[in-house]
């Protein structure tokens, strides 16, 4: 009976012993939570003073240029020491400590309110790698897809498409372009570049697909011609793939080059359609511009096969003014970004003449 009782004694100073630990357990957690709380504040609070000083001085500078009452040359050189304090405050991990991106209706649709900013550095950079996987991936199938749907229909299905593997195509579309909407919003979220239209832009292909999966794909009699929308489609996809290949291949290494020389950071992506380095825009522009004509000839076919009544569907008639949207839309940022650099080579090329004069 004593040995029972000197047991239970023993079990319970343990659990007392271990209670109490887990009280000096917790409040020592609540005081390291605290005082680290307190120094995020002052971190943040730095972060939004720094912020706010590099776009004061580059209005600053903006300013005093505008009234000659700053020399082009050492403006010059401001604004790139401005640019490289910002790719300091960017590419670390104290870039968590930014004021974040608002997180669009688009990601909170889908992930609901859900912090998606990363707070280190190197899962930021996994993330971008991740995307840049994802578009490398899909662009070597927007090529396979569509030219093994263009062969078998030319070879096995006699010219007139079945419906079963062109509505798989238009679904895997619809999940290609959500995937790309939803790392691009995070991608912004993180402190990236990525332009609004080219999210936007995504964001209209998104309906497009998912308009096109209820699209009736007619037959027989007169497949050819039913099917001709299809078609010019199918092979619009493929210039597609192509330009994507070769964006991701030239404008990449570019990319990485301007963050090595500081200016540019590391969350930067390529753009899409609508971008580049002016050297590579030069090769690549016939191919865009190719490109967005074809497109905007594909929903100008589609409208016109509506209109006489081959097929006279409303599907074909909104992805027509859909693909047109988008034709227009994609021109004008090419153009957009063709002048923006096109400006900063001459002034880069007036600064270099005045220092040799000098």
């Amino acid at each position: 009976m004593e040995r029972v009782d000197e047991s239970a004694t023993k079990v319970e100073e343990e659990v007392g012993r271990v209670v109490e630990q887990a009280r000096d357990f917790q409040e020592s957690g609540a005081s390291l939570l605290s005082s680290l709380s307190n120094d995020e504040l002052s971190l943040r609070q730095k972060a939004n003073s720094l912020d706010s000083s590099i776009r004061r001085l580059r209005s600053l500078i903006n300013s005093l240029l505008s009234q000659k009452l700053l020399d082009p040359k050492l403006a010059n050189k401001l604004e790139e020491d401005l640019q490289r304090a910002r790719c300091i405050i960017t590419d670390g991990d104290a870039a968590a400590f930014l004021p974040a991106k608002a997180q669009g209706r688009f990601l909170r649709m889908f992930l609901g309110p859900i912090n998606v900013r990363a707070s280190h550095k190197d899962v930021q950079l996994k993330v971008k790698e991740e995307y840049n996987s994802y578009r490398d991936r899909t662009a070597l199938l927007f090529l396979f897809f569509p030219l093994t749907l263009l062969i078998l229909r030319s070879w096995i299905w006699e010219g007139c498409l079945p419906a079963f593997p062109v509505q798989l195509y238009e679904a895997w579309l619809l999940f290609l372009y959500t995937g790309l909407a939803l790392r691009e919003n995070i991608l912004r979220a993180n402190g990236s570049d990525i332009r609004p239209w080219w999210i936007y832009h995504h964001y209209c292909a998104m309906v497009m697909a998912l308009v096109s999966l209820t699209w009736e794909i007619k037959g027989q009699p007169n497949c050819a011609q039913k099917q001709r929308g299809v078609e010019l489609f199918l092979q619009w996809a493929l210039m597609q793939g192509v330009a994507m290949l070769l964006q991701n291949r030239y404008q990449r290494q570019r990319l990485y080059t301007r963050i090595a020389l500081g200016k540019a950071n590391r969350m930067d992506v390529v753009w899409g359609e609508t971008a580049g380095e002016l050297g590579q825009l030069w090769v690549l522009c016939p191919i865009l511009f190719l490109m967005q004509g074809f497109e905007a000839y594909v929903g100008l076919q589609l409208l016109k096969t509506a209109f006489v009544g081959v097929v006279s569907e409303w599907q074909v008639i909104f992805c027509g003014i859909i693909l047109i949207f988008m034709a227009i839309g994609n021109f004008i940022n090419t153009v957009q970004t063709l002048m923006t650099k096109s400006r900063f080579k001459a002034k880069m090329k007036r600064t270099k003449i005045k220092e040799e004069l000098d």
